[in-house]
């Protein structure tokens, strides 16, 4: 192999270390299905040298507050040993674009009426504007209607 070919498998180690991700977490992935290794005849895990990019968009998917499950099906269709591209990345954060408004829109909401709340957790305040607005869930019934499982 010379200077300018580069290494296609990693092991788990290697991974570890270049990603910044702790072994149990790059088992944690591989479970939930986000990246794929294989085994070789003695048993170690080998892993394609894409996995470094598609642990880093995980990463920062998760950062950003995206569910695994959301980062999971964004993923599906790239295979393993494709280096996620910028193409690819764009594509990803158009699924995500709705989410991120919707959480942006509700931290903000929080931000700006945090004062207005008591901060006692109850959900059952009549006239909370964070969790409750207008009482709305009142109407429902008595309890915590939030948890409540509809049948």
């Amino acid at each position: 192999m010379g200077k300018a070919a580069v290494k296609q498998t990693l092991t788990v180690g290697e991974v570890a270390g270049r990603s910044g991700v702790a072994v149990s977490t790059l088992h944690f992935y591989e479970s939930k299905g986000l990246i794929e290794s294989w085994r070789t005849e003695g048993n170690q895990r080998r892993y394609h040298r894409a996995v470094l990019r598609r642990v880093a968009i995980i990463r920062i998917a998760q950062r950003a507050g995206i569910p695994l499950s959301a980062i999971r099906d964004a993923l599906a269709d790239l295979p393993h040993e494709h280096v996620a591209t910028a193409d690819d990345w764009k594509r990803f954060t158009e699924a995500w674009r709705d989410m991120l408004q919707e959480r942006i829109t509700s931290l903000l909401q929080l931000q700006n009426q945090i004062t207005s709340c008591i901060g006692c957790g109850c959900l059952s305040l009549e006239e909370c504007p964070l969790r409750n607005p207008d009482d709305v869930l009142g109407g429902q019934g008595a309890g915590p209607r939030r948890l409540i499982s509809k049948p």
